[in-house]
């Protein structure tokens, strides 16, 4: 699957709860605890990408730990500051092989 495609926002909630085998609700309180941001539609109907399920999944097996949704959105913040720290590091990379400049 094309990783751009996983940015989709192709799911209903009625789906999305089905595939995560979670209650409507259970998604709607994800959202109003700013868990997850779901796009919505003109008619204002929610719409999830693969990412948003990626996401909730993660936020039901915090759950399942423990972990209280208060937690839940620190620890979902700091993973998401540390792929965006990574994905840094990565640009910065230079390919292998390639000379680099000795620290001063």
């Amino acid at each position: 699957m094309d990783p751009s495609a996983n940015d989709r926002p192709v799911y209903t909630m009625g789906i999305a709860a089905e595939l995560l085998d979670l209650p409507p609700a259970t998604l709607r309180l994800y959202e109003r605890r700013g868990l997850v941001a779901p796009a919505r539609t003109d008619g204002g109907t929610r719409r999830y990408s693969a990412d948003d399920l990626d996401r909730m999944r993660r936020i039901a097996d915090l759950q399942t730990d423990g972990v209280n949704l208060a937690g839940i959105g620190r620890v979902m913040g700091l993973e998401d500051e540390n792929a965006e720290l990574r994905a840094t590091l990565d640009r910065q990379d230079p390919p292998d092989g390639a000379e680099t400049e000795p620290a001063p």
